[in-house]
């Protein structure tokens, strides 16, 4: 039987791919459709993915897939022809090719069988994540952003809205998708009779948020039609205006893509103009936060002197300071002065 998951370490996996001398694509993509038996369906793929060379992050649920992955070039068409020949439903499904890719940001494949491809925590059976808003194209989105009876919300998390968004757009304060939800239909209450446009990165969220909106009774719902990238890439094709301000947070070792020269959220150290996510060196915190290049070299890649600190320490000293402490894995939210346990990178709420 053919092996189905990774057996190489993390650092030869990714030794091998900085050594690669192939262009690679960087690219997501995601789809809601109804699998009746995800595990086949992710094996089978897991193997067509392989023998294609693709790396990256790949979700499977009974209501879909969600995928961000890097494509070796020579091998883009072979790996688009399995993908569409994987499920009726994925014939020709949309590619959000990245805006900016130097082709390192994944070493590995993993694809993993979860409840959702997106965490919503939705319980209510009544709901159906296909009764969605009216897509919106490039064209679109810049007629609407200048209606005054048009109010466009951010569905991504803090840290990203805060690099970048669209021009005046409603923040949903809060660290995951799931606590944006309810809040979003909280604090759209008194904006029915409005147009309410959802967007995120590639679709995902957005999508899956308009359909939670009509659920809960708003009418004129519609979301970006793939997301900022999508919207990014048409509107340079297009020669129109961009409207998105600022940096497009993403979840790979990338952590952000370029969309304007406007860089709108400052250095979370000493509060200069800086939109560069990074994760404290420290192993113990990996703190995700806004880091300048004179900071960086001050506190070493750390978010604080006392992780500069115990990262001289030995080995040992190190791990003896983190046994039996809350430690490790955060994401500074600097809007609420807080440091919240979470994922290294964040793992979606994932986006295609």
């Amino acid at each position: 039987m053919p092996v189905l998951h990774n057996q190489i370490s993390n650092e030869e996996l990714k030794a091998r791919m900085l050594a690669e001398t192939e262009p690679r694509t960087t690219v997501s993509f995601y789809k809601y459709f109804t699998l009746d038996d995800p595990k086949a369906f992710r094996d089978a793929l897991y193997l067509a993915f392989k023998a294609e060379q693709v790396f990256g992050r790949v979700y499977v649920a009974k209501e879909g897939i969600n995928a961000q992955i890097s494509v070796p070039q020579s091998r883009f068409e072979a790996f688009k022809q399995a993908l569409f020949a994987s499920h009726p439903a994925l014939d020709q499904v949309r590619l959000n090719i990245a805006l900016e890719d130097d082709g390192k940001s994944f070493w590995v494949l993993r694809m993993k069988v979860r409840e959702r491809i997106v965490a919503d925590g939705i319980e209510d059976e009544s709901f159906d994540p296909s009764q969605v808003g009216e897509y919106l194209k490039a064209d679109q989105v810049n007629q609407m952003i200048d209606d005054p009876d048009t109010l466009f919300v951010d569905m991504r998390n803090h840290y990203e809205y805060e690099v970048g968004h669209f021009e005046n757009a409603l923040e949903v304060p809060s660290d995951t998708f799931r606590e944006q939800l309810p809040m979003a239909v909280e604090m759209l209450q008194d904006q029915k009779d409005k147009n309410i446009v959802m967007y995120c990165t590639g679709g995902i969220r957005c999508e899956k948020a308009s359909a939670y909106m009509l659920h809960h009774g708003f009418k004129n719902i519609y979301h970006v039609e793939g997301g900022i990238i999508e919207y990014t890439r048409r509107a340079r094709e297009q020669g129109l205006p961009l409207k998105f301000i600022g940096k497009n947070f993403v979840f790979d070792e990338r952590m952000g893509e370029r969309i304007s020269d406007d860089v709108i959220a400052q250095c979370h150290q000493c509060g200069e103009p800086c939109d560069s996510h990074t994760n404290c060196k420290n192993d113990g915190c990996h703190l995700l936060f806004i880091q300048c290049p004179r900071c960086a070299a001050a506190y070493e890649g750390c978010c604080s002197a006392l992780c500069q600190e115990e990262l001289k320490l030995p080995p040992e000293e190190q791990r003896a300071r983190r046994a039996g402490r809350e430690n490790g894995n955060k994401i500074f939210n600097k809007s609420k002065g807080l440091l919240r346990p979470r994922l290294q990178i964040p793992a979606p709420d994932s986006e295609a």
